[in-house]
């Protein structure tokens, strides 16, 4: 019987749906996976601010978790939007004895520049959740934090960093060069002790960048779950996200910091 590709998501709703779940589900979809979702909090967001967050409890947190596990067998997980200490504890509990692949996005911050992990939660993502991670796929500001140093200014710092934080357990760093200035972005991927793999790409001049790391990590998830080698799966996935960005403008999804376009191979 032919095996369907299934990732799962677990991370907060944005009701904009430019981000999130909704982002990671499209993600999915749009790489030829199956996709199923696990809700950590519920914000009120829109491509301007984020004005609400409600965080889901633990228990329901991880008895998603455990309903989906149970039955759909995932190749792939990711996560997203954590929130809290309760909730990443919850969330390092249920994948305890998961043995696919877990692909860590650390999200700290929307776009807009609102928090969307609590400064109490930092520690617990460090000691809970790294280790168990196969993949860490952090921004600049996000890998800062992680590391409590600078951003990284150059090609050199990002390597540094991301050796940095392979340090902290995960088996593989994705340093994502997007928040840099320049021409093009430079992404640097670590696994283990292998040399390192730069993935570069012309910056696309545009304000609809709303949910790019969401995307990124969830279309990395995609292929894995459809059987790429986590490096495979980053190439993949980033040439996937650079023609999401370039097709972005061809939306008109609020006044703010509008989605990529997640099926700009099927519609625009």
């Amino acid at each position: 019987m032919k095996t369907t590709p299934i990732a799962l998501t677990i991370a907060g709703s944005d009701s904009g749906g430019g981000a999130g779940i909704q982002a990671d589900l499209k993600a999915f979809s749009a790489n030829h996976a199956y996709g199923a979702s696990v809700i950590t909090a519920v914000t009120a967001q829109n491509t301007c601010a984020v004005t609400a967050v409600h965080e889901v409890p633990a228990d329901v947190v991880q008895a998603q978790i455990d309903a989906v596990l149970r039955d759909l067998k995932p190749q792939a997980i990711k996560l997203g939007m954590l929130f809290s200490p309760a909730i990443i504890r919850a969330v390092a509990k249920a994948l305890s004895d998961y043995d696919g692949t877990v692909i860590l996005d650390p999200v700290m911050i929307a776009k807009s520049g609102d928090a969307l992990l609590q400064d109490a939660a930092i520690s617990a993502l460090k000691s809970d959740l790294l280790p168990r991670a196969d993949l860490l796929t952090p921004n600049l500001p996000e890998a800062a934090r992680l590391l409590g140093t600078c951003e990284a200014e150059d090609l050199q710092s990002l390597e540094d960093q991301a050796r940095a934080l392979l340090d902290l357990g995960p088996r593989g760093v994705l340093m994502k060069g997007g928040h840099s200035t320049g021409a093009t972005c430079t992404d640097v991927l670590l696994m283990g002790m292998t040399a390192p793999l730069y993935l570069t790409a012309r910056r696309v001049e545009t304000r609809n960048t709303h949910g790019t790391g969401c995307t990124y990590s969830a279309a990395i998830a995609a292929q894995v779950a459809r059987g790429l080698a986590l490096t495979e799966a980053v190439t993949s996935a980033h040439g996937y996200l650079q023609k999401a960005i370039a097709a972005a403008d061809e939306l008109t999804i609020g006044s703010g910091h509008g989605p990529v376009h997640h099926f700009h191979a099927l519609w625009g």
